[in-house]
């Protein structure tokens, strides 16, 4: 093991940062830990990069240990059919996204990846595709086919299950904020289908509705 840390060490420090209150929070996301999340980053910055380490405690199986390792790994010493697995083991929300950002997408195998999870027949295996695909509409559009996307999206998202809804309506709306080509296609498409149109947004939030989130992201853009 890298440096002198055990897993038994960490795991200990992790029992300690056991908060009830901070469970019942996170139980409410669907995630099954009680360590506040910024005592856990304080925790990995302490612990510094240490693959090794990183491996064993996602072993373990244990949410807030799977979630430290993602903070202290190495994203490219993982190879395509590990990290495969792990999003299959990921079934707690936050690893799963954590494991998308902050370990898969800067992963040489992140493209590879992301055409053969967006179309696992497992929902939660999928929205981790989706999720790839929205970050290439962001940062790197040249080669995706927009059009062919949202015909995908138009036929699937309204019944999909809602892991797999959200990172595809998070699409959708990415495609209509970044592509003004596609933006009155994208926003139709909202409308018609309606998904996440009365999800409950707090004040000063962007709702996830897709034709609002497109035109308040526009906005800003535009504003700035």
């Amino acid at each position: 093991m890298s440096g002198t840390t055990t897993v038994a060490e960490v795991r200990a420090e992790l029992a300690a940062l056991e908060d009830p209150r901070a469970r019942a929070v996170n139980e409410r996301h669907g995630d099954d830990h009680g360590v506040n999340l910024g005592k856990l980053r304080a925790l990995a910055k302490r612990l510094k990069t240490q693959q090794e380490l990183a491996e064993e405690l996602w072993d373990t199986g244990d949410t807030a240990a799977r979630l430290l390792a993602l903070l202290v790994c190495r994203p490219k010493a993982f190879e395509r059919d590990r990290l495969d697995a792990m999003v299959r083991e990921a079934r707690a929300p936050k690893v799963l996204d954590w494991l998308v950002t902050y370990v898969v997408k800067k992963s040489p195998h992140a493209e590879e990846l992301r055409l053969a999870w967006s179309a696992d027949p497992d929902p939660v295996v999928a929205a981790a595709g989706w999720a790839l695909t929205t970050e290439r509409v962001a940062k790197r559009p040249d080669g995706l086919d927009l059009a062919a996307l949202l015909d995908v999206i138009e036929a699937e998202l309204k019944d999909a299950p809602d892991r797999l809804q959200w990172a595809m309506n998070h699409c959708l709306a990415q495609i209509g904020i970044s592509d003004p080509a596609y933006r009155a296609r994208a926003r139709a498409i909202g409308e018609r289908l309606e998904v996440l149109k009365d999800y409950p947004t707090p004040r000063g939030c962007t709702s996830p509705y897709a034709p609002a989130w497109i035109d308040e992201m526009v906005r800003r853009n535009e504003g700035a």
